[in-house]
């Protein structure tokens, strides 16, 4: 069974694909798969024969940014399915063919077996032959390999970021094997022969100089001096029209020995000849570049081997193959004068991932990869001129090296002009330290890593890194940890890389100390971080050190930027808008928005384009917050840390009162200080910021801050009821409980104490409501508080008409109603109202019982509250129904949060509770 994947994907015997009357190329026996799907699954695993290809990386390519949510069982049946077609295709070997291998699948194949594999071998000797100055097996071995090409890679199968990648890598192969073949067939004296098919060629690759180059020489050697010459003028004017730059050097000096006549030009050599040997083409060996004449005839730049300074490539290295061959597409595709730069935050590894790229496109900078950390300490940057000669020296230069830095940048362009070279430039700081040192010309490039963006260089191509997902987190600890930890506490690990925040240092570090400890498991590794204050202390082994490097990004920002990272460490884990921040820090917004962005550039701070409610958002990654909160108790003193919190629950309760009060409308006083969408979209703001709200109410009380504490609450209250958020009603309650008792503030008591009975009545804790009432109606009677003490008596009642004591519940509300009679008391009038028409409806029928929810409709519009509005309504439009037939009084039912007519008829609508956001939808 052999594979064709060098133009449309085949699947066949060993007789190969033939060209049928259309063009097309198959096999004798096709088992090529019809569904692009399983062609698309098929190529990735060939282009990455005998590589285990990940599950999330196949689900990329499939899906891209949109996979289904069965994606991983869809992907499950293709591969089901391709291994019945391999199976059939060959069925002694075609079982043993796709192989199940964590992460993902691996294609187990021989390199014949696949055109891809027997190009890349016979291109990989002709370059040899070449470099040895065997011509004729250099031109034999290319041709061969350029024969397999039937058209573009995989031409009918769609392309994702894996494909894409290989497509652009092979693609360059091939342009190459074909530069390398015409080369050689220039040195065996083919010119005459040539001149045909570099016509075509420089007509299709206007911008390749090599072909231009390749041509002029054909054309010279056969006495067409002055088409030669227009050649040169034609890819001249290309590339000024379309990039602005001059041809290169090489191509310039050619021109000028063919204006010259120079007659060196006009000799070959022969099979290991050298006496007028024409070096053209991509770089291979001494001898790269455009057309240039004899390789003896070029004093003016020494020999130059090839060299690689890379670090060693990270046997455990792990995931990110998406962004992988983002990268090395954009290195083998990059444009002179252009660069790409790697950016993320600290520990998310931007110089593995850098490393990893570089050693995969190492054959497309055959001229050497150079490695410089541009920050080997850290907060002492190297300094353009030092970095310009570690790279002259690394790369092996013999020259002298000059002091002054426009020799040195002379040099060092010198050095990489017509050769491909890429400069792996680690920790640059700034535009400054990075513009000197930047390839201008084709052929090599630079990848750079840093925190910051070099936003100010020209021809930067940006790839931001960010931490890894779960899966890709748990794939790592498990590489690094081996698989014991994972494989015996599959959730202990699961709950590590969560802790770590998928920050690779951070999985790393955690991996390491399982390994170096075998006495330790998942489950104790994870207990040690669980405790926030201990955490980053914890993911520290030998100079491996979580801290210390977020400590670096830190240091590396300006006092301003340094104080609102601390300052900021205040606000919840979640995302936060600019007002927030700009509260926090005490600071206009313009002004803090240009702070909180210089903290985004430094990678200290996330912000995400938009929310539902169009607004700009930011978070911390989550260590980072830790640090953020370790530096603010460490170096912001105690009055400042609480004038800040002040400012915070300040924000946040201005802001939660207008909500409310757009819901509910009520006068609010105050200075106005909040985003539109908090009253323009109430209920979204609620939803979206009830975390911080939560937050808030915590820090207040944590700050002392009991006003602030109970104000926040009650501001809450509402949305919290209506939608059912106990966990938070009650946590959020209990605060300001102790935040009322601390400050002497008796309503404030009143008031918390009722609220809490109406969340233990609505979750059917009814003794524990019983006396949270009696306490609240208590309190509220010695602080004269006849609003709350109303309250808490219709709360009482309510109890009672759940146990179906009407008599009881009637005793109580005459005396609530009388409490709440004030006009100001109109909110707690209406529940009185609502328990009187329920237990109307109960003893007097269902008459009695739409009277008194006419007035509680007719008080809700007065009071323009929606929500009791759309209860009251609701509560009419179900007692309209007829009666059910068999003629017995309608019941009442009365569930926590809800009262309803018990009736068989099918029809009848449920009474909600008046403070249930469900009713506004009725």
């Amino acid at each position: 069974m052999r594979f064709w994947i060098l133009g449309p994907m085949e699947i066949g015997g060993d007789d190969g694909p033939e060209a049928g009357p259309d063009g097309a190329a198959t096999p004798a026996v096709s088992y090529t798969p019809r569904a692009a799907k399983l062609r698309v699954v098929l190529a990735a695993l060939l282009v990455r024969a005998n590589e285990v290809v990940s599950v999330e990386s196949l689900i990329d390519e499939l899906w891209q940014d949109n996979p289904p949510r069965t994606a991983t069982t869809t992907l499950q049946v293709y591969v089901s399915q391709l291994r019945k077609l391999l199976h059939s295709a060959d069925p002694e070997h075609g079982r043993d063919t796709l192989l199940t291998r964590p992460p993902g699948y691996l294609l187990r194949l021989e390199p014949d077996r696949l055109d891809m594999t027997t190009f890349e071998e016979l291109h990989a000797r002709g370059r040899k032959a070449l470099e040895t100055e065997d011509y004729a097996s250099a031109a034999e071995l290319q041709q061969r390999a350029i024969a397999l090409w039937r058209g573009p890679l995989l031409s009918d199968t769609p392309h994702g970021p894996l494909l894409g990648g290989a497509a652009v890598r092979l693609t360059e192969a091939r342009m190459t094997a074909l530069d390398q073949r015409i080369r050689a067939d220039l040195q065996l004296g083919r010119h005459r022969g040539l001149i045909a098919e570099l016509q075509s060629l420089a007509s299709e690759h206007p911008l390749r100089e090599e072909f231009h180059a390749h041509l002029m020489v054909a054309l010279y050697r056969t006495g067409r001096q002055a088409e030669a010459l227009r050649t040169f003028g034609r890819v001249r004017r290309t590339l000024v029209d379309e990039l602005a730059i001059e041809p290169g050097p090489r191509l310039q000096r050619l021109h000028r020995r063919i204006l010259a006549g120079d007659a060196a030009l006009l000799s070959s050599g022969s099979n290991g000849g050298n006496g007028g040997a024409v070096v053209v083409g991509t770089a291979t060996g001494s001898g790269s570049g455009a057309a240039d004449g004899p390789a003896q005839s070029l004093p003016e730049r020494p020999a130059f081997q090839a060299v690689t300074s890379l670090p060693a490539a990270d046997g455990a290295f792990t995931g990110r193959d998406a962004v992988l061959a983002e990268v090395e597409r954009l290195l083998r595709d990059a444009p002179a004068g252009t660069s790409v730069a790697l950016t993320g935050k600290p520990g998310v590894g931007k110089t593995a991932l850098a490393v990893e790229a570089a050693h995969r496109s190492a054959d497309a900078f055959p001229d050497g990869r150079i490695f410089l950390d541009l920050e080997p300490d850290p907060g002492r940057p190297l300094g353009a001129a030092d970095a310009m000669t570690r790279l002259l020296r690394r790369a092996g230069t013999q020259v002298t090296l000059p002091a002054e830095a426009q020799d040195l940048q002379d040099a060092l362009r010198h050095l990489l002009t017509d050769r491909r070279i890429l400069l792996v430039l680690d920790n640059a700081t700034s535009e400054a330290q990075l513009r000197p040192l930047l390839p201008a010309t084709a052929g090599s490039t630079a990848l750079i890593t840093g925190r910051r963006l070099p936003a100010g260089l020209g021809g930067v191509r940006p790839v931001v890194l960010d931490a890894l997902g779960p899966e890709e987190s748990l794939r790592l600890f498990d590489a690094l940890a081996g698989p014991g930890p994972a494989a015996a506490e599959p959730a202990a690990a699961a709950e590590i890389v969560e802790l770590c925040g998928h920050l690779p240092l951070a999985v790393h570090i955690a991996a390491a100390q399982l390994r170096a400890r075998p006495h330790w498991t998942a489950g104790s590794l994870a207990a040690r971080l669980r405790d926030e204050r201990s955490r980053l202390t914890e993911l520290q082994l030998g100079d491996l050190d979580v801290r210390g490097t977020l400590m670096v990004a830190y240091l590396d920002s300006s006092p301003a930027a340094q104080r609102a990272f601390r300052l900021l460490g205040l606000l919840p884990a979640g995302p936060f808008g600019l007002w927030a921040a700009a509260a926090v820090l005490g600071l206009e917004e313009g002004e803090a928005g240009r702070i909180v962005e210089n903290l985004v550039d430094g990678r200290l701070l996330e912000a995400s384009v938009h929310d539902g409610l169009r607004q700009g958002r930011y978070h911390f990654h989550e260590l980072l917050r830790i640090l953020a909160t370790e530096l603010l108790a460490a170096e912001e003193t105690p009055e400042s840390a609480r004038a800040a919190t002040e400012r915070m629950c300040e924000a946040y309760t201005q802001a939660a009162e207008r909500a409310d009060a757009a819901l509910t409308p009520r006068p609010v006083t105050g200075p106005v200080a909040v985003p539109g969408p908090v009253t323009d979209h109430p209920q979204e703001w609620f939803a979206q910021e009830q975390p911080a709200l939560v937050h808030a109410v915590r820090a207040a009380h944590a700050a002392g801050l009991w006003s602030a504490a109970l104000r926040l609450v009650d501001a809450m209250t509402g949305y919290l009821e209506a939608h059912a958020s106990w966990a938070d009603w009650q946590a959020t309650h209990t605060f300001a409980l102790d935040a009322a008792r601390q400050s002497g503030d008796r309503a404030g008591e009143a008031r918390m104490l009722r609220s809490l009975g109406d969340l233990a009545w609505q979750n059917r804790r009814l003794a524990e409501a019983a006396d949270l009432y009696t306490r609240a109606r208590d309190t509220a009677e010695l602080c004269d508080d006849p609003y709350e003490y109303g309250r808490a008596l219709v709360g009482l009642a309510d109890l009672h008409l759940d146990n179906g004591d009407t008599s009881a519940a009637a005793a109580l509300l005459e005396p609530a109603l009388a409490a709440l009679a004030a006009p100001a008391r109109a909110r707690g009038r209406y529940d009185a109202l609502r328990a009187l028409a329920l237990l109307a409806l109960e003893a007097e029928g269902p008459e009695a019982a739409r009277a008194r929810f006419t007035q509680c409709l007719d008080l809700a519009t007065a009071l323009k509250d929606r929500r009791l509005e759309a209860y009251a309504r609701r509560a009419l439009r179900a007692l309209r129904d007829p009666a059910p037939a068999a003629g017995k009084p309608t019941d009442l039912e009365v569930r926590p949060g809800i009262w309803r007519l018990r009736a068989p008829a099918p029809r009848r609508s449920p009474l909600p509770a008046p403070g249930r956001l469900s009713a506004l939808t009725a």
